[in-house]
């Protein structure tokens, strides 16, 4: 790349590769979610994510390019570690806490890129995709917001206490395997 408007497109293609992998990956998550209201979360940043690739396919019309993803190594590992949680996680709420955690990371991921490419957008005078670009960015500030409050609130708790349980029964295996060898 030798100018700031093909760094550009590249840019846009990576993030619109990673929308339409987040779209792919978020049913996926909603399901397998624990927490009503994580699911609902996960159910409403499908909707929201639909609208972020609705604006960047806008954008590609700007730029007189047509709407296609470069593939990132970024989202593609992101996503990877959001299937291992689901796989690995032996506790619901564990899970849970896994998965909010996998996307918040896709969130900051998101809210750097979109940062970037909106000051590019102003610098190349391109306002009216840099004001799509910031209203994408808005959006991705407020989800990783209620994720952290839902962490916070609910999420972290319940995998403490369900973590907390494990150990007990952990513990209680223990006492018992103990005992048993003890009177033979």
């Amino acid at each position: 790349m030798d100018t700031l408007e093909k760094l550009f497109e590249a840019t846009l293609r990576d993030v619109y590769y990673a929308e339409k992998t987040i779209l792919k990956n978020l049913p996926k998550m909603a399901k397998k979610a624990n927490s009503s209201r994580l699911a609902a979360a996960f159910e409403e940043h499908i909707e929201q994510t639909e609208g972020q690739v609705d604006r960047l396919e806008k954008i590609f019309e700007m730029i007189g390019k047509s709407a296609r993803g470069k593939r990132c190594p970024a989202i593609d590992g992101l996503a990877e570690e959001a299937g291992e949680i689901i796989e690995e996680a032996e506790d619901d709420t564990v899970r849970d806490a896994g998965m909010l955690s996998a996307a918040q990371a896709v969130e900051h991921y998101e809210i750097s890129r979109y940062g970037t490419l909106a000051a590019w957008a102003d610098k190349l005078g391109m306002s009216d995709a840099g004001k799509l670009l910031r209203e994408t960015l808005e959006e991705e500030k407020e989800t990783d917001a209620k994720l952290s409050k839902l962490a916070e609130s609910e999420i972290n708790a319940r995998a403490e206490q369900g973590d907390e349980a494990s150990k007990g029964k952990a513990s209680s295996k223990k006492k018992s395997t103990g005992n048993r060898h003890a009177s033979a």
